[in-house]
């Protein structure tokens, strides 16, 4: 399918140990950010969960002692100074992109949100053109928080929108009504917001194709210039899948969630989108997520929070999960991160192809290997990948392929 809806991964991966300090091979530190530098971080709090939700996110009475969202910010900050040390005298040249995602980082107070990114700026530094990104669910803003987001150097929001059908935000378990996705949108652009996303969900059970007209045809009269759309996945542990094995809902269709996507693509098309990665439209090239961008082409970031997995040099680590032992370790002066990883030039290749073959830029033919490029020479044939762009020496998938990117992509790593 062309898109899935993506999260921290219920169970952390394992890797090697991390040291107590945290401390990076020279060989990591040596040109961190040549390829771009952003900054992640993690809110872990949600007001309720919603039924389909596998990210790593408490409510309050989840969370047990040792961890508030009162001195969250205060954590953050901690690790970030720790980050500085671990950096030292090899830190990138600027940030060019922060993105603070969750759980709902807007259940923090809109101070603290900009007291942590001040601390990054402090830190490091942000380019004089950063893009700095809040997830917000559309209940937990108001025209007041956003204006302080704003002045504070938030630039860019990504609501969560799911769906404009009341009895689909029920099966998702939303708690925001129907129009409340696109009035926030609205009062975000009115508190001078430069780039407004709003995130829709495809092929819940019960949605209708008119349903999700609806949707795509509030989000177009919304004003937005980004939209990103993802295929419903039912992930193990949730309400969601239970319900699904009790036999109260039925199990997502491929065949619907294709005729989702198309009609997400005609109907975005129409309005003056265009695709730049399988399951994101932007108006312009300026209104593309940067920040995704980013990971999509393997440059270096760091994740701050409870679950964040950062990147750098080659090296990739990921922190506990639960906010209590966050704190707990930072409190303690050690690293919160659980475990780490040092990706072998095929794991690599392997990522940058499942990658970057998403991206409508496109991935360079001369990455692949011999039987990589027979792949995409089949896929050519059959339709999946841009001839133009193939004659060019690029691998640029059609919309055809879009639907099918999966199957390109294991064609290209035989």
């Amino acid at each position: 399918m062309p898109g899935t809806l993506v999260a921290m991964p219920g169970v952390l991966p394992e890797g090697e140990p991390v040291p107590r300090d945290g401390s990076l091979p020279a060989t990591a530190r040596r040109a961190v950010g040549a390829r771009g530098f952003g900054v992640y971080v993690h809110v872990p709090f949600c007001a309720s969960r919603c039924g389909y939700c596998d990210f790593n996110t408490y409510t309050a009475s989840e969370l047990g002692g040792g961890a508030s969202r009162e001195t969250y910010a205060d954590s953050v900050l901690a690790e970030l100074a720790l980050a500085a040390r671990v950096l030292g005298d090899s830190p990138p040249p600027r940030v060019d992109t922060v993105f603070v995602g969750g759980g709902t980082p807007t259940l923090l107070p809109a101070d603290d949100l900009a007291r942590i990114l001040d601390g990054i700026d402090r830190v490091w530094g942000l380019a004089a053109d950063a893009e700095v990104t809040t997830e917000a669910n559309p209940e937990s803003v108001s025209p007041e928080s956003l204006k302080t987001l704003r002045a504070a150097g938030y630039t860019r929001i990504s609501l969560g929108m799911q769906s404009a059908a009341p009895g689909v935000l029920a099966v998702l378990d939303r708690r925001h009504s129907a129009g409340r996705a696109t009035a926030a949108a609205l009062e975000a652009r009115d508190a001078g917001f430069e780039h407004v996303n709003l995130d829709l969900i495809y092929g819940t059970p019960g949605e209708t194709a008119d349903d999700f007209a609806a949707s795509l045809a509030q989000v177009v009269d919304a004003g937005v210039d980004h939209v990103s759309a993802y295929a419903l996945i039912v992930e193990d542990g949730t309400r969601l899948a239970a319900r699904m094995r009790r036999g109260e809902l039925p199990y997502p269709s491929d065949d619907v969630a294709a005729d989702r996507y198309l009609a997400a693509e005609a109907a975005l098309g129409e309005a003056g989108f265009s695709w730049y990665e399988v399951s994101n439209w932007a108006r312009s090239a300026a209104a593309a997520c940067r920040h995704n961008l980013l990971y999509w082409t393997g440059a270096d970031w760091w994740g701050l929070g409870p679950g964040a997995h950062s990147h750098v040099g080659g090296v990739r680590w990921w922190n506990v999960k639960h906010p209590s032992a966050y704190a707990a370790r930072l409190a303690e002066g050690a690293s919160p991160a659980l475990a780490r990883e040092q990706l072998t030039p095929d794991e690599q290749h392997m990522e940058d192809v499942m990658l970057r073959v998403r991206l409508a830029s496109g991935l360079p033919l001369d990455v692949l290997d011999e039987p990589g490029r027979a792949g995409a020479e089949r896929a050519r044939d059959a339709g999946l990948l841009d001839a133009g762009a193939y004659a060019r020496g690029l691998v640029v998938l059609t919309l055809r392929g879009r639907l099918l990117a999966d199957a390109v992509v294991r064609d290209l790593l035989p």
